[in-house]
C-alpha cells in the first residue's frame, strides 16, 4: 500500500529519507519519538504515522505537555474520579482511555514535570493506568508517538529528564528536518501556501519574482514552515502587485540576506541581466589565520562571540530567540556569555 503523506509537502533528500522510516514504522506498534525544531511540522508527521498504522480506523489523541500547567496534566493524561480534587464533580477518562486502540501524541514531552514521567513510564511499560483519585488500574491499548524540540540526551545528563523513560520513548527516533536544510523545499511550501492563501482571499494568485525567489531560498528560516506559513499569508493580503517583489519581503528577511544584484549586460550580451542568486559562502582558510596573526582556538573563538553578539542584537537582547537563532538551547547560550562577559550584552 503506498504511504499516505498527505498534509507533508515536499520531495527533498532530507525528508525523502524520513519517509523511508515512516514506511517502516509506521505499521508496527514500536513507540517513536519524533525530533525537530519548532514549526517543522512534528504534528503533521506522527497524525501521517497514525494514518498509515494499524490503528487508522481508532482515535488519534493529541496532547501538548508544555501548554497544560503540571498539576492538570496528570488528570488530563489519566483522567480523574469524582471529588478527586476541588472541582471534580463527576469521573472524567484521560487521553490514555480515550485514545485506547489508537494512537497518543504526546508533543513536547520534554517540558514534562519530573514525577508525572514516573506514572507515564508506567503506563507504557505496564499498558495500564491509574485516575487520579482512583483504587484500581485500568488496561489500555494504546501507541505513544512523543515529539520535543529539545535535547533530551543533554536534559538527561543534566538530570531534567529520566534516562528509562528517553530510552522508553526513543525506541524509533525521527529526526524532522529544518527548513533551511530542505532545498526546493522551501518554494514549493511558500508557492503553496500563496495559492492557498490568495483563493482564501479571493485574489488572483501570486506569482514570486526572481529576485524575490532567491531571498526566500537564501534566508534561514529560524521558525521553519509555521514562519514561512505565516509569510505568505501576509503577502498575499499584502502585497498590491501582480507579483512578489523583494520589497514586498518582510524587513527582516531582506536585512539578513544580501539582496541578489543584476549582472549588467556586457556589449557583447544581448540577453536582458539574469538576477544573480544567493551571495556564495565563502569557507575560511589558513590564510585568514595568518593574516590576523591567530592560532586556531583564537580564531574560533572571535567567530563565535561575533556570531553571539549579532544574535543577541537580532534578537534585541531576548536570550530564547537568540538562542533558536543560534540553533543552540538558551542554558547553553547562557553559559557562552558567561565565559565571555557578555551575559548583561
Amino acid at each position: 500500500m503506498a504511504l499516505n503523506i498527505d498534509g507533508i509537502i515536499g520531495t527533498s533528500p532530507a525528508l525523502r529519507e524520513v519517509y523511508k522510516i515512516l514506511e517502516k514504522v509506521a505499521p508496527t506498534d514500536s513507540t517513536v519519538l519524533v525530533t525537530g525544531e519548532s514549526g517543522t511540522g512534528k504534528e503533521l508527521l506522527v497524525r501521517a504515522l497514525h494514518r498509515n498504522s494499524r490503528r487508522h480506523e481508532k482515535p488519534f489523541v493529541p496532547i501538548n505537555c508544555g501548554a497544560i500547567p503540571k498539576e492538570l496534566l496528570e488528570s488530563e493524561l489519566f483522567g480523574h474520579e469524582k471529588g478527586a480534587f476541588t472541582h471534580a464533580i463527576r469521573s472524567r477518562p484521560g487521553r490514555f482511555e480515550l485514545a485506547d486502540g489508537g494512537t497518543l501524541f504526546l508533543d513536547e514531552i520534554g517540558e514534562m514535570d519530573l514525577s508525572l514521567q514516573v506514572k507515564i513510564l508506567r503506563a507504557l511499560q505496564e499498558k495500564e493506568i491509574e485516575r487520579v483519585g482512583g483504587t484500581s488500574t485500568k488496561r489500555v491499548d494504546v501507541r505513544v508517538v512523543a515529539a520535543t524540540n529539545r535535547d533530551l540526551e543533554a536534559d538527561v545528563a543534566a538530570g531534567r529528564f529520566r534516562e528509562d523513560l528517553f530510552y522508553r520513548l526513543n525506541v524509533i527516533p525521527v529526526h524532522l528536518p529544518p527548513l533551511r536544510e530542505r532545498g526546493d523545499d522551501i518554494m514549493t511550501l511558500a508557492e503553496h501556501f500563496l495559492v492557498n492563501f490568495c483563493r482564501e482571499k479571493d485574489r488572483k494568485t501570486l506569482g514570486v519574482a526572481p529576485q524575490a525567489r532567491a531571498l526566500l531560498m537564501a534566508y534561514a528560516w529560524p521558525g521553519n514552515v509555521r514562519e514561512l506559513e505565516n509569510f505568505m499569508e501576509r503577502l498575499s493580503i499584502l502585497c498590491e502587485g501582480s507579483q512578489v517583489t523583494p520589497d514586498d519581503l518582510p524587513e527582516k528577511i531582506r536585512r539578513n540576506v544580501a539582496l541578489p544584484v543584476e549582472q549588467p549586460a556586457g556589449e557583447e550580451a544581448a540577453a536582458p541581466a539574469v538576477p544573480a542568486g544567493p551571495p556564495v559562502f565563502q569557507w575560511p582558510v589558513l590564510q585568514d589565520l595568518r593574516d590576523k596573526s591567530m592560532g586556531l582556538k583564537e580564531f574560533l573563538d572571535e567567530v563565535e562571540e561575533r556570531l553571539l553578539q549579532e544574535a543577541l542584537k537580532e534578537a534585541s537582547g531576548v536570550k530564547n530567540q537568540a538562542a533558536e537563532l543560534l540553533g543552540i538551547k538558551r542554558t547553553t547560550l547562557i553559559e557562552k556569555l558567561k565565559k565571555r562577559n557578555l551575559l548583561d550584552a
